[in-house]
């Protein structure tokens, strides 16, 4: 076996993937703020749980 015990790329990407929603999921409900990327504006933001979004670098 190798480190992956021997699930394809594709699976461990989907795999991975699914575990980000989750945790996603587990900080909206405790109400802390989740990172994300914003790909229209090419920026990281917060978002906050009333769903503002907050650019970091912004002054």
């Amino acid at each position: 076996m190798d480190s992956t015990c021997g699930i394809s790329d594709e699976e461990l990407t989907e795999r991975f993937k699914a575990s980000i929603k989750i945790d996603q999921d587990i900080c909206k409900i405790k109400g802390l703020p989740i990172a994300g990327y914003d790909d229209e504006l090419d920026k990281p933001y917060i978002e906050y749980p009333d769903g503002r979004r907050v650019y970091p670098n912004e002054k």
